[in-house]
């Protein structure tokens, strides 16, 4: 799932609050004093934007796979300078193959990675206005389907190890380039098959996943960059009753779809407690200073040891994105019942969707949905198996680094750790002990979200200033004098 689809939400519910970034953590990097764009690499801007074009035009629907892709920039990268025995193009499946590239450092640090998907959604001709796989730059923008969902990260990746190679830079770690596949079905084969199957290729101190990271625009100016720390994780629970039915002309008080309703009514008027983690305490920490006095109040209530559940109601019902930070949610998304318009129902069904916190449990959450449906003929089943992937806990040479080189080319762009209400790749590696953190330095428009839609696009500039903003923050994290 696209990060930028899930930050909409969450500017939308801030109203872009100005939230300083250096008090995330304190880190030790001197503030820059101007604003500062490299004027001097046309060359690898030049670079960039044929990876880019190369990568558009090659179609990595699921249908068509991911294989081309990595197999072209593989050609690329030993055409620059990489042996071939520091690229992999592996995966189980012929058409969903994963490109896995490393540039060897002197090894005083342990190794960093950087994942990002090939696959993109489908997009048909007759949707667009434009062919969504022939790369267009038109009126200061690129268009083409990947431009936001994520060939634009693939790009600035790719073009920027080529760059440090031909620039002869010898990293303290070395830094692995894992291009992935089925990223939008499910990664059977892709980041998920990696981690299972070829550890070895990819482990490393920690990872950075751009697809969880990036910058909103709102009126034209940088207003916003999020790191991802984690992530809400997903669990569906089936819930039912059995009843032995009859003529609906003989009705009776004890009816399958009565008890359901009146279970999913209880669920209805229920809330999980409010449960802050180190990211959304400092999220609410840094919210607060810009809201309004009583907006403000509640927050810092909840950022008690004992929170006012009026201050908690209040912060619940001003904003679902501060409620989904808050707390564990879940909620009623489906419902079946019954099986003939004249008879009573023997079945009734509903689909209950939760997004648990990090250090939450599934059998907890069965065990309090027992407790609120509080009838003992609905019975609860979990339909799916979550994946209990935990907090990336902040680190100051992941977010100081950020914080520097936000503040030198966009003065004024607010940096905020984030816990998404959605899911990324970056819980595979969570879940098998690599810390994840979604850090990009591409920016798009809070009110034009395209990402999976019509005519999806990025500004050129912001293209550009993305990929230079990689090219620092990789060298940033990649010299131990910056630790």
């Amino acid at each position: 799932m696209k990060r930028k689809l899930i930050q909409a939400l969450f500017l939308i519910a801030v109203n872009c609050v100005p939230v300083l970034a250096n008090s995330i953590c304190e880190n030790r990097f001197e503030e820059p004093q101007s604003h500062i764009v490299s004027n001097d690499n046309s060359e690898y801007r030049k670079l960039a934007r044929d990876i880019f074009k190369e990568l558009i035009e090659i179609n990595t629907t699921s249908r068509y796979g991911s294989t081309k892709a990595a197999e072209a920039m593989a050609e690329r990268l030993v055409s620059s300078g990489f042996p071939k025995s520091d690229i992999q193009v592996t995966g189980a499946d012929p058409l969903h193959k994963n490109l896995v590239i490393r540039l060897r450092g002197n090894g005083k640090l342990k190794p960093v990675l950087f994942i990002s998907h090939l696959d993109v959604v489908e997009a048909l001709r007759t949707d667009w206005s434009v062919d969504p796989f022939i790369f267009l730059e038109k009126d200061g923008y690129f268009y083409g389907r990947g431009t936001t969902d994520i060939k634009n990260e693939d790009a600035c990746l790719v073009s920027n190890i080529i760059r440090l190679k031909k620039e002869g830079y010898i990293p303290d770690r070395d830094i692995i380039l894992a291009l992935t596949a089925d990223e939008e079905m499910g990664n059977a084969n892709g980041v998920s098959w990696l981690i299972n199957n070829h550890r070895e290729l990819i482990d490393a101190d920690y990872c950075i996943n751009p697809d969880g990271g990036g910058g909103d625009l709102k009126n034209g100016k940088h207003s916003t960059i999020v790191i991802q720390t984690s992530e809400k994780i997903y669990v569906s629970y089936k819930l039912e009753v059995k009843n032995k039915g009859g003529h609906s002309s003989l009705p009776v008080k004890d009816n399958a779809i009565y008890r359901l309703a009146s279970g999913l009514t209880r669920l209805a008027n229920f809330d999980f407690p409010v449960r802050l983690n180190e990211t959304t305490f400092h999220f609410f920490e840094k919210v607060a200073d810009s809201e309004s006095d009583q907006v403000k109040s509640d927050i810092m209530s909840v950022l008690s040891a004992s929170p006012d559940p009026s201050a908690v109601n209040r912060l619940a019902a001003l904003s679902a994105y501060y409620n989904a930070m808050m707390r564990t949610t879940c909620v009623a998304t489906m419902m079946s019942a019954g099986h003939a318009e004249n008879a009573l129902p023997q079945t009734a069904q509903a689909i209950i969707n939760c997004r648990m916190l990090p250090e939450d449990n599934p059998d907890n959450v069965a065990a309090v949905l027992k407790s609120v449906l509080a009838d003992s003929m609905i019975s609860v089943t979990r339909i799916s198996s979550p994946f209990l992937a935990p907090l990336s806990p902040l680190r100051d040479d992941v977010t100081g680094a950020v914080n520097k080189i936000a503040t030198a080319m966009w003065p004024g762009v607010n940096v905020i750790p984030v816990m998404s209400t959605g899911a990324t790749d970056g819980k595979y590696l969570r879940l098998r002990g690599i810390p994840v953190y979604g850090v990009s330095g591409m920016f798009g428009d809070i009110d034009d979200a395209r990402a999976h839609g019509k005519d999806e696009r990025i500004g050129v500039n912001e293209f550009y200033d993305g990929v230079e903003f990689m090219y620092r923050y990789i060298k940033a994290i990649s010299t131990e004098e910056s630790h």
